[in-house]
């Protein structure tokens, strides 16, 4: 990978733009006040815009000054921590997977996708719930070994992932004992008469879902809608409302929140991905996962 700049003479310019002036930036630095500025310039040579101007007495940043001391912000702040953060993973024997989870994915889904890896001796689990998209971008820029979530990654040019299928599950409804007696129609139908709980529009099985009731010509009576699985279960175990979920995770479910199973949505179903980035050296736990569901299909 190839710069444009050089950066000795980025840290120079955020010295500079830190001290607010060439002298005192010098003065920190130890050296001539002619050398700092011409490392400055040659900054602003190799950027092809100005970073700095005058403003009384001293310097001040021009709007291309400002994103590049904000970028320099960054790097020099990482670059500060390294020493720590080297010492500290050096020291601990520990095999750290950053997983990315898709918001709306059930929790206890997660947990049995991971089991794989679970028995890792050494495993330091470090998890983060976001957006879809969001946690792409994440991925993309190697701040996450993998992303966990209900449908694969887009096609893109620019980066290059895949889309690994780690398991399926049909989805059923379900709800608290005293719901169900409440409904008067059979399942179902009854879901026009109860308060129904459901994710919200940016998943993908709320579309899934919305295809489901136009198909049976059921009007759901929505009194809520969650984009975290684990708020959606449990206002569900508090009697505001039937709600769908996998049906994979049903012992837990009934053990846990005391609901009932009304009935299968038949023809759903829900997915789940493991999506990564594609290079040479994969994270062992990753392949660990990966090889482990693909074991699953073939038994299955």
């Amino acid at each position: 990978m190839s710069l444009a700049f050089n950066f000795k003479h980025l840290y120079y310019f955020w010295v500079v733009a830190k001290e607010g002036g060439v002298s005192r930036a010098a003065e920190k630095l130890g050296m001539a006040v002619q050398t700092v500025s011409a490392q400055v310039r040659e900054l602003e040579k190799a950027l092809g815009c100005e970073l700095l101007k005058p403003a009384g007495r001293g310097l001040a940043l021009t709007e291309a000054g400002v994103v590049a001391m904000q970028q320099a912000d960054l790097i020099f702040q990482l670059g500060e921590e390294l020493p720590a953060k080297v010492k500290e993973a050096g020291s601990t024997a520990s095999v750290r997977l950053w997983l990315g989870i898709s918001d709306g994915l059930p929790k206890l889904v997660v947990h049995r996708l991971l089991q794989p890896v679970m028995d890792e001796p050494l495993l330091r689990l470090l998890c983060h719930e976001g957006q879809f998209n969001q946690l792409l971008g994440d991925l993309a820029l190697h701040k996450l070994d993998l992303v966990i979530s209900d449908r694969p990654a887009p096609a893109n040019p620019n980066i290059k992932l895949y889309s690994h299928a780690l398991g399926i599950s049909p989805v059923a409804w379900y709800g608290t004992a005293a719901l169900l007696k409440s409904s008067r129609r059979a399942f179902p139908h009854c879901l026009s008469e109860l308060p129904v709980l459901l994710p919200t529009m940016h998943t993908a099985n709320r579309l899934r879902l919305d295809a489901w009731f136009d198909q049976h010509g059921i009007r759901p009576r929505v009194v809520g809608e969650f984009e975290d699985s684990a708020l959606l279960k449990t206002f569900g175990a508090s009697g505001m409302g039937v709600f769908p979920m996998a049906e994979v995770v049903e012992d837990e479910l009934q053990a846990h929140y005391s609901v009932r199973r009304m009935g299968l949505c038949d023809g759903v179903t829900e997915q789940f991905f493991a999506i990564g980035t594609e290079k040479k050296v994969q994270h062992p736990l990753v392949m660990r996962l990966l090889v482990e569901s693909m074991h699953k299909h073939h038994a299955a």
